[in-house]
Parts: C-alpha cells; structure tokens; sequence
C-alpha cells in the first residue's frame, strides 16, 4: 500500500457544530479540519455570523464555491485558509482567453491580497467537472483553464502561495469489478491519460489533488450496501488487499485513489479530502 498523504477533510458548513466530533473519526495523518461554505441553503445567514460560527469553533480552513464578494470580504483579517472556487460554468470562458483568467485573478485573489486581507489558500477550478452525469461536458476546458489560473496567479506574483487545484469526485477513479481492492484502482479509462496531465502538472505546480468521498450517499443510494462498511467503528465486512484490511469504505476509496495517483507517475502528491457525505 503506498504511504498516505497528508490528508485536510472537509466538512459542510451545516456541520460546523459538531466539527469536534468529526475529528475523532479521521485519521492521525490528517492535516486538519475544514469546513465547505456554500450559499445555496433554505436558511441563509449573513457571512458575518458564519464567520463568527468558524471562529468559535475553531475552524481554521474554509473552502468556498465561488467567488461572491460579500462572503470573501467577511473573511479579511481573520487569518482563516480560504479555497476560493471557478464555477464550472465560467470553465470555458477560462479556458478559451487568457486574459479573462488574468481579469478573474485581479478582481478574486489578487485585490484581497494585502495585509488585513483575506488568506487565500487554493483557487478550485471547477468543481467535479469529469462527473459521468456531465456526459463530458467539461472534458475540454476544464485543463486548459486550470493552466491559465495558475499562470495568471504566477504572473501576479502569488503563484508561490496560491495554487490552483481540480476538486473531483470520486468517480474519476475505481477498481475493477474482477478485483475490488485498492492496489488495483486507477483512474477511469475513458480520462485517464486526461487525469496523467492534470495530477503532473498539479505535481510540477506544488498543488494538492482535491477529492470528494460520499460514504454515506452510498448507503443511502445503494439499498444492497453493508451498513457497517460505511462507518468507521468496524464490525462489518472487511477487504484484504497485499496485507491491508479495510473496515470502512473511507479508508479503502482514499487508497484507490492513492493507487491510482502513484501509477499517474506521482506517488507523493498531497491529497486534499474536500467533501465527506
């Protein structure tokens, strides 16, 4: 099994108040605990009193979904890690003009970039983009944009602090239906020379590889799916693979995932979990 990578997972903002007892659950080698900070709720509250929410809370780290100035400006002087977000729909404006990435970078990051300002850690570009039920949607420009970010980020002089990362879903990677084990995993055929690309120039960039991981969902979705394998307190069914035994979904899909980034040729990347539901 290669060795784990630093992990920092990431919890829903509607979780913030139970963010202590999550930690309990992940593991030694985790970097920390952040929160996902979207603005589409039934209930909305000002970014004040989120912020507020953090910072009693002890949350360090908050990834964002876009760049919405209210929300980005109520984060100035706290010193909090934030991941500022590209929506996919702006991925081809991104991907087609350079200079509408350089536009992106001047009116998100580099204006919060000052002392008192805001901490920004990560530009995610995208979100999910290679999902199947895309039907390649993305395929095209999500790369393309990715390069221009970053460069526009290098070019503004922050690209040595600022990185830009792909958050993906799980489903970019799997294991065989002949062999479900980890050591067998890689990334989907229909984009694995794709994902080589992307993980080496995230690699060459410093950057870390951002995945989603729904162990509940596929509870929830599957009817057939051993309970017990969704938590982490065992007493389910476990999977043997060269010597490692899983107990939990979790901990098996992140080393698929590890499997499948040390085949792309980059065994050490540093893996960002940025959902867990």
């Amino acid at each position: 099994m290669p060795p784990p990578a630093a992990a920092l997972a990431w919890l829903s903002i509607a979780t913030i108040a139970v963010a202590a007892v999550a930690v309990a659950i992940v593991s030694s080698s985790v970097g920390g605990i952040g929160v996902n900070w979207g603005t589409q709720m039934s209930h909305p509250m000002l970014p004040t009193t989120v912020v507020r929410m953090l910072k009693a809370n002890g949350i360090s780290q908050v990834k964002l979904f876009d760049g919405d100035a209210w929300t980005v400006g109520a984060l100035a002087g706290t010193g909090i890690e934030v991941v500022l977000a590209i929506p996919n729909d702006q991925l081809a404006r991104m991907s087609s003009s350079y200079d509408n990435a350089k536009k992106w970078v001047k009116e998100n990051v580099t204006r919060y970039d000052h002392d008192g300002g805001v901490n920004i850690k990560y530009v995610a570009v995208g979100n999910e983009p290679f999902l199947k039920s895309y039907n390649g949607s993305f395929l095209r420009t999500t790369f393309p944009a990715l390069k221009n970010v970053q460069k526009a980020l290098d070019e503004a002089g922050v690209g040595n602090r600022i990185k830009t990362t792909v958050p993906l879903n799980a489903d970019v990677y799997s294991s065989p239906d002949d062999d479900p084990v980890p050591s067998a995993g890689n990334f989907r055929s229909d984009i694995c020379e794709l994902m080589v690309q992307i993980v080496r120039f995230l690699r060459d960039h410093n950057a870390p590889f951002v995945a989603n991981i729904y162990p509940f969902l596929s509870l929830y979705q599957n009817h057939g799916f051993p309970v017990a394998f969704a938590f982490f307190d065992g007493g389910g069914p476990t999977i043997d693979d060269k010597g490692a035994h899983y107990t939990n979904v979790f901990d098996a899909n992140y080393d698929t995932l590890a499997w499948s980034l040390k085949k792309a040729g980059v065994p050490n990347m540093p893996i960002i979990v940025g959902e867990v539901v």
